[in-house]
Formats: C-alpha cells, structure tokens, sequence
C-alpha cells in the first residue's frame, strides 16, 4: 500500500518571518533568539525578511503576535520567551496563558505560531534548552515554522 503524503520542507520558502520575544529572562533568551535567526538565514531566509518584535514578557507575547497576525505581513511567528518556575503559582499562569494565547492565534488567523518560550523549574534548564547539553529551542522553533510554512503552501495549493 502507497500512502500519498504532504509534509513541509525546511527549505526557505519566499515569505516573512516575525520573532515575537520577551525580554524578561534576557540573559536566556537572547541565545534562543540568536539559534532561531542563525536557523533561518542557514536555510536560505534573508535577513531583511526576519523582523524582531520585542514584548515585556512571555505573558504578553500572544496579544503581540495578535496584532502581527492581523496586519497579515507574516508567514510565520516564531515566539521566544523563558518562564522559570518560582516558589509561587505565577509560573502556572504565566506559562499557561502564553501557550493557550499563542494556539489561540494560531487558529484564529491560519497562521503558524511556532512555539519555542522556554517553560522550565530552573535557570539550569533554561540554559540547557538555550544552547547547551538540550540543544536550542530557538532554532527548534525556527525549524518548526519553516516546515509549518511549506506544508501550508502545498495544502493551500491542492
């Protein structure tokens, strides 16, 4: 039996990338911003099609990309962000509402939102997935809206 199958590529299609970031957890995310942007030129995107958008934080990420995802000027939005769990329930709703916030504009707007915000219990494990022993979840997520992208593409095409 021969199954027909449509998957996305990770070559750079003709289109617009927007990095929504949160600048609180800086000294981490800096380095997711540096993986998803090294990820992107490496698979062909200019630099002139990246736009990088920064927000205070992981919790106001979704209304940025929002906003973007409105003006329909970007194939994709790769949000990058670091919760760091803490002695109180703040992470929880932090990381809850970004992520919920984030699929939500997803759906609403047809446009793929890759997800690379960090949601970790300690600064350790958030430089392990910024670049260290747990690889960079900035250019994971770069990957992801490449794929997303072109798999996108071939659906709308058929």
């Amino acid at each position: 039996m021969t199954l027909k199958t449509i998957e996305g590529t990770f070559i750079a299609p003709k289109g617009r990338f927007a990095l929504v970031v949160g600048r609180f957890n800086s000294f981490v995310v800096e380095s997711l911003v540096s993986g998803a942007v090294d990820t992107l030129v490496r698979h062909g995107v200019s630099e002139s099609d990246i736009t990088l958008i920064r927000a205070p934080g992981a919790f106001e990420i979704p209304l940025v990309a929002q906003k973007i995802a409105q003006r329909s000027e970007f194939d994709a939005i790769i949000a990058l962000g670091a919760v760091i769990r803490g002695g109180t329930p703040h992470f929880e709703y932090v990381a809850g509402e970004c992520t919920k916030g984030l699929a939500q504009v997803s759906m609403e707007f047809g446009v793929p939102v890759a997800f690379g915000v960090l949601t970790v219990d300690s600064i350790e494990q958030a430089i392990e997935r910024s670049g260290t022993k747990a690889g960079n979840k900035g250019a994971e997520a770069a990957l992801s809206a490449l794929e997303m992208v072109s798999l996108l593409a071939q659906l709308e095409a058929k």
